[in-house]
């Protein structure tokens, strides 16, 4: 199957700005954060996710959905181990459409895409599979997580190509850039990408300030290749990062900001200052959870926290924390999420 070129273009007048935004941050200072200590005014309204059907075997729990990006009108769904399900998952902008605006109650039936990962599966010493997906043009990229020991793991992005008409897609394993861990954790590495025009920034998954007093993301070019391209400062952000949106013309993009409470011990989160910045929502309250999205903005110093109050989700019980990994933009309408493996696979729509 013939697959689109390897050139990487900007499509976009917003995608073009936000790159400037960045052009000259390898060697910023870091960041200015603010943290009101002010209490909010009343409680603010959780949105609630709205599940969207899928197809047996797509909801099974060991697709294992790590990452989400659209392809044009294309939403590509990438599983941790993309062998197990034959490759990357895809599902038309409009099928999504047609069941989140009740024209269907019909479950989504994901198309599979093969996917020839150029043998880094296979041949990557402590291979943990892929954890982050992005997309510019046709260009297609992808963070791996790997173990090297006991609380030694390893990042690494890679670059390859989707068909134009999502028919095949492949990586170039000599392309692989490791990225190094930030702190000695296991099981964390960079879970997640953010798209800046032509250029990527990279995101541990842990960035709170008791583990990594100086979180940075890592930026990429990838005009003629992809190269690493130094580091920005990042906000310090309490909790898990797990994925994020692309860029608009401003810089603000949206990330996944997850608490397990059996990770506590692990990640020593300190008081929630968004929390106490803008209030929790009414299950948020009452359980040790936390499920949001969260708006970053990359600037040429640095990516920081917004003044935008955080989108939380309302929590199914104070038992079960759902294990969210993939986040896209439904323009106009709100976001589209997915789990990882708990407490199953669940792609959902949450509303604006």
């Amino acid at each position: 199957m013939m697959l689109a070129p390897s050139n990487v273009r900007c499509h976009a007048l917003a995608g073009c700005a936000a790159a400037l935004l960045i052009a000259l941050a390898a060697c910023a200072p870091a960041p200015t954060q603010t943290a009101a200590a002010t209490a909010p005014v009343g409680r603010p309204t959780e949105r609630t996710p709205v599940p969207l059907p899928l197809a047996a075997p797509f909801d099974a729990a060991q697709v294992e959905l790590s990452g989400l990006a659209w392809h044009g009108d294309t939403l590509i769904l990438l599983p941790q181990y993309p062998d197990r399900v034959g490759g990357l998952l895809a599902l038309p902008r409009q099928a999504l459409l047609d069941v989140i605006e009740g024209r269907t109650t019909a479950a989504l039936v994901p198309r599979k895409i093969p996917l020839d990962d150029g043998g880094l599966a296979r041949t990557l010493p402590g291979f943990e599979g892929f954890e982050a997906i992005a997309i510019i043009g046709d260009q297609l990229y992808l963070t791996i997580e790997r173990r090297r020991g006991p609380n030694d793991m390893v990042g690494a992005l890679v670059a390859g190509a989707l068909a134009a008409d999502d028919s095949a897609a492949r990586l170039d394993a000599p392309t692989r850039q490791d990225v190094p861990a930030q702190a000695p954790l296991d099981n964390l590495s960079d879970e997640a990408i953010a798209v800046f025009g032509d250029r990527l920034l990279t995101f541990y998954e842990a960035n709170g300030a008791a583990v990594n007093a100086k979180p940075v993301a890592h930026l990429f070019d990838t005009a003629g290749g992809l190269r690493a391209a130094g580091t920005l400062p990042a906000a310090t952000l309490e909790y898990r990062l797990t994925d994020a949106t692309p860029a608009d013309a401003d810089g603000r993009f949206w990330v996944i900001n997850y608490q397990f409470p059996g990770d506590a011990a692990k990640l020593k989160p300190a008081p929630d200052a968004l929390a106490a910045r803008f209030g929790q929502g009414e299950s948020h309250a009452r359980c040790p959870q936390v499920e949001r999205l969260v708006e970053l903005r990359a600037t040429a110093q640095g990516v920081a926290l917004t003044e935008t109050p955080p989108v939380q989700l309302t929590l199914l019980n104070c038992q079960t924390a759902r294990n969210w990994e993939g986040l896209v933009v439904l323009p106009g309408r709100g976001f589209l999420l997915a789990t990882d493996s708990f407490p199953g696979t669940i792609l959902a729509f949450v509303p604006r």
